[in-house]
């Protein structure tokens, strides 16, 4: 099989139709493109989200809080608890851990967020370290935000810029390959974008402003997100390939390695749909949150937009970062 997401199809297949109990307590269980989970619990429901990190190497302690925090997010609802995992092979150094961990808990108390339990382990069942998170945060039932809320006719925003932390790692990850193709200022302004890649502040944001729905970019990039929204909304959508923002080093860093950066993963942005996406888009800006407009929801088709010219949308498949 190749690396990354299993495809839609076949995680319905070999996943989904192998979960047998249903709980009514759960009010929100697996679906394609949902990020979280809910649990009832009276007035309020207990959001959670878990993820592993398995793409990148350098900065992973804080890649792992910031991708189930932003997942918890994408519901409307601030983390407030993580569980960390640790899977580590018998070459790593107690300095190793000692780094992941200090990663982890300078991300995690930035975000005001508590790592209140987990495991760590030593294991030759493991060439390199995975890092997986769990988060939780709670709010009430009625505010929580699907992935599949999209509406027809709804906007489709996007938050910050395609690739961000496809380019960050890379940058990182890679940098060796990169010198001479883009100069220091710019590898360091990649580099940097591991600091923009929490989307807790436009989730919480938006949650209360109220739109339809939300969905945290990752493995398959801005593209594969929209898809997801679609999917899960049961909706068409068409989406402006020129009006995706993207910054020139995510250009420069995806030409080096033939990468499609609207197909990079991109933890850092947030697909939000809502009735008036320009409205939301200033809203962002008086917060400082760089968003656009770059589609909307519609019946049946699931297309995108470049010159003119009209193509599928195609299902996600492994991210552009497994290529590399």
């Amino acid at each position: 099989m190749k690396e990354g997401k299993i495809p839609s199809e076949m995680l319905r297949e070999l996943v989904f139709n192998n979960i047998k109990v249903k709980h009514e307590d759960v009010i929100l269980g697996p679906e394609i493109g949902e990020d979280c989970t809910a649990i009832d619990f009276g007035d309020y429901a207990c959001i959670l989200s878990t993820d592993p990190i398995t793409g990148a190497e350098k900065g992973i302690g804080s890649l792992a809080v910031h991708i189930s925090c932003n997942d918890v997010a994408s519901s409307g609802v601030k983390p407030i608890a993580l569980l960390l995992t640790i899977m580590a092979p018998p070459s790593t150094t107690e300095n190793d851990i000692k780094t992941i961990m200090k990663d982890a808990g300078e991300t995690a108390a930035q975000l005001n967020v508590e790592i209140a339990g987990g495991h760590t382990e030593i294991t030759s069942a493991v060439n390199r370290v995975i890092v997986s998170t769990t988060a939780i945060g709670k709010i009430l039932k009625h505010k929580i935000v699907k992935t599949s809320g999209a509406k027809i006719g709804d906007d489709v925003v996007m938050t910050k810029y395609a690739g961000l932390e496809g380019t960050a790692i890379l940058a990182a990850d890679r940098e060796p390959e990169l010198r001479g193709k883009l100069t220091d200022e710019q590898l360091d302004k990649a580099k940097n974008l591991s600091s923009q890649i929490s989307v807790v502040k436009e989730g919480i944001l938006a949650g209360e402003l109220g739109v339809n729905s939300m969905h945290d970019v990752t493995e398959g990039g801005i593209l594969g997100a929209a898809w997801e929204i679609a999917e899960s909304s049961n909706t068409g959508v068409e989406i402006y390939l020129a009006d995706i923002p993207v910054l020139y080093e995510t250009k420069q860093i995806c030409n080096v390695f033939n990468l499609n950066p609207y197909r990079l993963i991109s933890s850092g942005s947030m697909i939000i749909t809502c009735s008036n996406g320009h409205e939301l888009v200033e809203q962002f800006s008086k917060a400082g949150i760089p968003a656009a407009v770059i589609g909307r929801i519609i019946e049946k088709e699931r297309i995108i937009i470049e010159h003119g010219i009209k193509n599928e949308l195609e299902a996600p498949g492994p991210d552009e970062l497994f290529k590399v």
